[in-house]
């Protein structure tokens, strides 16, 4: 073989080389956009940047998968990342429910963050999530959730009875204990339910009120009924994450606190602007009585906490220690802060 047939020889098998240290990666997400997915988006970026461009992500709103169906997506390797909302499939993710519960107390993103990776953390989590082949990655923390609602404000317990609310796991058992008819359709159904009068009200965090339409159908927001959340994992397919060369998973590991950084800073933003935004729409600001706080905290937290404790034991998993973990996780951050 003469020189020039030994340089493209070699030429090739440095091409080939680099084509097998790329990566890339399809990740799901659903609606467009928005502070829910920042965290997502800059991990795609520090990733990129850490590994000079050979391990990408390519970050999908709704082209890959619904969102009821991302764990499933995963499970089947048909996407290498996806981000989920526990109470979109709650007897598939029965560990992250915990964080669901009503009136956990949680009481900004920060603690958010905390008590998910606590709960991440937990043996019975990552189990769990093993049976659908997906390893947790991170949280999307969202704030309290809030409602939105036409026609006159709903500010007393009578008022909740017989509402139609779109509200999911622990937050729709809240509504439901106090006479409220909670329903489950998608956060990119819930404009429309809302339109049509399937629903009355909304129950989102501020982001989703702005990025799914909601706030543009209210005449009034609940400023400080604050009933609890939802808790949404980013997830990794265990395979495609096993198969990531040393380098590349070290830069995936070590932007995730970066990436929730960035998002927590994004959100700080958004919910700067909040009360602008009210006043801009012509949306209400309701501020509910203590007194009708405590009166629902009362019939919601305790009941809802102690029934979801007495399935999970039931089921064989550590529920009562899950539920002291979330507690304990909240003292000692508060306690370092």
């Amino acid at each position: 073989m003469n020189f020039l047939g030994k340089t493209a020889v070699a030429a090739l098998a440095v091409a080939f080389a680099s084509e097998a240290a790329a990566t890339e990666w399809n990740v799901s997400v659903w609606g467009k956009r928005r502070a829910f997915t920042e965290h997502v988006e800059k991990l795609a970026e520090l990733v990129s940047a850490k590994t000079n461009g050979e391990f990408t992500m390519n970050v999908s709103y709704g082209g890959l998968s619904k969102n009821r169906e991302n764990l499933d997506g995963i499970s089947i390797g048909a996407f290498e990342m996806a981000q989920f909302c526990a109470g979109y499939h709650r007897d598939k993710n029965r560990v992250v429910t915990v964080l669901e519960l009503p009136f956990l107390g949680v009481s900004n993103l920060e603690e958010e963050v905390a008590v998910s990776k606590a709960v991440y953390a937990h043996p019975a989590a990552a189990e769990e999530m093993e049976q659908w082949n997906a390893k947790l990655l991170m949280t999307s923390p969202m704030p309290q959730y809030n409602l939105v609602g036409t026609g006159d404000p709903r500010d007393t317990l009578a008022e909740f009875e017989g509402m139609r609310v779109r509200a999911t796991g622990g937050l729709g058992k809240a509504f439901e204990a106090v006479g409220g008819v909670p329903t489950s359709v998608t956060a990119t159904e819930a404009y429309q339910a809302m339109e049509s009068g399937v629903v009355d009200t909304v129950a989102f965090a501020q982001h989703a009120h702005l990025a799914f339409g909601t706030i543009n159908q209210a005449d009034w927001w609940t400023a400080n009924l604050n009933p609890g959340t939802v808790n949404c994992p980013v997830v990794v397919n265990i395979d495609a994450y096993d198969m990531l060369s040393d380098a590349h998973r070290e830069a995936l590991d070590s932007s995730v606190d970066e990436a929730l950084d960035h998002y927590l800073a994004n959100y700080a933003t958004l919910l700067e602007k909040w009360d602008s935004v009210l006043a801009e729409k012509n949306v209400a600001k309701v501020e509910i009585d203590e007194a009708v706080l405590a009166e629902f905290r009362a019939k919601a937290a305790d009941p809802i906490r102690d029934a979801w404790i007495a399935d999970m034991e039931g089921q064989g998993l550590p529920g009562q220690e899950l539920y002291e973990l979330v507690v304990k996780t909240l003292a000692d951050h508060r306690a370092s802060n």
